[in-house]
């Protein structure tokens, strides 16, 4: 059972509104200290699938008193064991979030952490960008495809495309704005440099890892659905950045260096079915991130962010299935 500790300091006249957090049912432990300097601080172990909750009413209660301060940490161990008590078959689950996948993610406070970094644009995240595709294109042109795997496990266009979801999840405007620039400034950067190793290089269109991504299908929109909503999902379920960059960045770098590598080599109505399945690709790992947070239950904290999420959420959902219904005809007339 994975376990967070959350440690929390308030002013220590609020000492007693603690008890009703200790009585929440997902404290495992708990231990508390005061001091005249510091305040009164509460340590707490939560099973990490219900941190969303205790954090939410931690807020409720303490977010305006002036000193608060929370703080989560993972658990790697902790002894002796907490055993799991079973649960009464005849117990019925309490209110309609059991109705998501809420319960199999971490918090969205910890998403949220996670992924805002993911998206800043920096001059790492472009230097992995510039060398993620020259590895990719190397590898493309050699016809390796253990090199093309290393390529996606840098996975920089992972945190952007991942960003994009939450924040029309979340409805969060600058999380949206940072998430768009850092994807474009990567796509634009990515392709550009495709393009003059197409220049330069010897660019065989026959070669495997090119071939197969030039011939665009109605299947690879269900490919690239299944890998967008794996690739969430993992995240969600704090699985390595490594494995998740595999998933998703099958749909997005390989198909994108091949357009630019074609382009440079002036082979361009291949270069074109290249970026049709670039295009596709984003719109359905962007359309599968979304519809992936929405069934787990990834929404904003207050009452009212969560209508305005729910009005973003409808935007983009029509705004991606439009695009998607309307490259799916192109697709099938081109194929």
């Amino acid at each position: 059972m994975p376990l967070r500790q959350i440690e929390i300091v308030i002013p220590k006249d609020r000492e007693n509104a603690c008890k009703n957090l200790l009585k929440d049912d997902s404290v495992e432990h708990y231990w508390q200290d005061s001091s005249e300097s510091s305040g009164f601080m509460l340590k707490v172990l939560v099973d990490a699938v219900h941190t969303e909750k205790f954090l939410d009413k931690a807020e409720q209660l303490f977010g305006g008193d002036k000193g608060y301060r929370l703080v989560m940490v993972s658990v790697d161990a902790t002894l002796p064991r907490i055993e799991k008590e079973p649960k009464d078959e005849d117990e019925e689950p309490e209110g309609p979030e059991e109705k998501t996948l809420q319960g199999v993610r971490v918090s969205r406070e910890e998403l949220y952490s996670d992924i805002s970094d993911a998206v800043t644009l920096t001059r790492v995240y472009m230097a992995l960008v510039i060398l993620s595709t020259i590895v990719a294109a190397l590898g493309i042109l050699r016809d390796n495809t253990a090199v093309v795997v290393g390529a996606m496990v840098i996975a920089p266009l992972l945190g952007p495309n991942v960003g994009l979801a939450l924040a029309s999840a979340l409805a969060d405007a600058k999380l949206g704005f940072e998430s768009i620039k850092s994807n474009l400034a990567g796509l634009i950067v990515a392709f550009s440099i495709s393009i003059l190793l197409g220049i330069f290089m010897t660019v065989d269109s026959e070669l495997y890892h090119i071939s197969s991504r030039v011939e665009v299908h109605l299947s690879d929109i269900s490919l690239a659905l299944a890998s967008g909503a794996a690739g969430v999902l993992a995240y969600t379920m704090g699985m390595s950045t490594a494995v998740i960059g595999v998933m998703v960045a099958v749909a997005l770098l390989p198909p994108l260096v091949v357009a630019g590598l074609l382009l440079g080599d002036m082979q361009f109505e291949l270069a074109y079915f290249a970026l049709l399945l670039t295009l596709v690709n984003v719109i359905c790992v962007n359309l599968a991130g979304i519809a992936t947070f929405i069934l787990q239950g990834v929404r904003p904290r207050t009452w009212y962010k969560a209508q305005k999420a729910k009005k973003a959420n409808r935007i983009a959902l029509t705004l991606w299935i439009s695009i998607i219904a309307a490259l799916a005809v192109v697709i099938y007339f081109v194929s």
